[in-house]
């Protein structure tokens, strides 16, 4: 077995699901620490973050962005094998977390230790930051490391996150940006009465059909560089007592705005909630802000990584802003170049999650070649 199987296949062991961290970060920490970085443990609320450095800080500050939650495996008898008991089969590591992330992290520990064993007078600092807690609510994670950060001064200028990026082979795809994230709960108020007697009753259902339909169908813009245009989704609707007969008094409705830097959200909350009482709606709204997006143009980070991925892919990466979000959310306004490099993620969050053994096994070379550009 190679040490990032093996390590590997000990994270996935533990059964991290959100926000628990299982003892990963100590048997991370453990072996960090045994290679020369300095471990700080940060406890925050129910999650266990860890910030591990080696270097100087009067030189670049390059970390590796990670996570050692996973989320539910669903029923273990879906399962060809147990999702906590890592297994190969025909050459590929099953189990939960095996592609996001616990994979990335192992990937990047070991990088680390070769890399600092190599280079024990790197310029600037190497770090890596894991938490427990970006699979969930993401709050006690790296958005309040990050606000930690900012409180102390500390400097990132260069961040790679090892979530699951690649297509169909390791290195066919670098992200470098994410859209933002925006998610609305929408109350709509009116009267409850009988069917038959609508002129005693107010309709929220009727009332907000112009409004939803304003805020679905809008252009919000033509798209910014690599993002592709802004999307409004509504999610979930739910009004009614069950009965044909009762028109309710109460409308609720969940929205979701995944944006590009053309807006922010302060922005958006503001073009919603002018389209919403431009309707005449008696309404409230909760928002939630997932994070800001983020973009990383060109220059050393997006040139190092281009060329590290395509010696390992055989051509050039395609450039992507697309997915979800990620916690470089929150590193990215310190001020920090990011982009997100990692196994294939085909079957992340899926019954019998996986990565092949080969990938896995070329992945700290992938890393310390980024490392070594952007420190050696």
């Amino acid at each position: 077995m190679s040490d990032v199987l093996d390590l590997t296949r000990d994270l996935i062991a533990r059964p991290s699901v959100t926000p628990r961290d299982a003892g990963c970060q100590a048997l991370l920490a453990g072996r960090l620490e045994a290679a020369g970085f300095e471990c700080e443990h940060l406890r925050l609320g129910e999650v266990d973050n860890l910030w591990a450095t080696h270097g100087r800080d009067d030189g670049p500050t390059l970390v590796l962005l990670g996570h050692t939650d996973v989320v539910p495996p669903g029923p273990a008898s879906a399962w060809r094998s147990d999702p906590f008991e890592p297994t190969i089969r025909d050459g590929v590591l099953y189990g939960r977390g095996a592609a996001d992330m616990k994979g990335s992290v192992a990937a990047f520990v070991v990088a680390a230790e070769r890399f600092v064993a190599a280079h024990p007078g790197h310029r600037g600092r190497l770090a890596l930051l894991l938490t427990s807690d970006e699979e969930g609510d993401a709050i006690d994670g790296v958005r309040r490391v990050a606000d930690l950060f900012r409180e102390r001064g500390e400097r990132i200028d260069w961040c790679i996150t090892g979530e699951p990026s690649s297509k169909a082979r390791l290195g066919d795809l670098l992200r470098v940006g994410r859209r933002g994230s925006l998610s609305a709960r929408l109350s709509v108020h009116g009267v409850q009465g009988h069917v038959a007697y609508p002129d005693k009753a107010r309709n929220p259902i009727h009332l907000a059909l112009a409004a939803l339909d304003a805020l679905a169908s809008r252009r919000w813009d033509d798209g910014y560089e690599s993002f592709p245009p802004t999307s409004l989704q509504i999610s979930n609707i739910h009004a009614g007592t069950g009965a044909n007969n009762v028109i309710p008094g109460e409308l609720e409705v969940m929205f979701n705005l995944r944006y590009n830097p053309h807006w922010n959200a302060d922005r958006l909350v503001d073009e919603c909630e002018a389209v919403l009482a431009a309707q005449g709606l008696d309404f409230d709204i909760h928002w939630h802000r997932s994070g800001e997006p983020f973009f990383t143009p060109e220059g050393t980070l997006r040139a190092a990584a281009r060329e590290v991925l395509a010696g390992f892919a055989g051509a050039a990466p395609e450039e992507s802003t697309g997915g979800g979000t990620s916690d470089a959310r929150f590193i990215a306004p310190l001020g920090a170049q990011c982009i997100e490099v990692g196994p294939v993620n085909a079957s992340i969050h899926q019954v019998d999650e996986n990565v092949a053994v080969a990938d896995l096994e070329a992945l700290p070379d992938l890393y310390q070649a980024l490392v070594a550009r952007l420190l050696a």
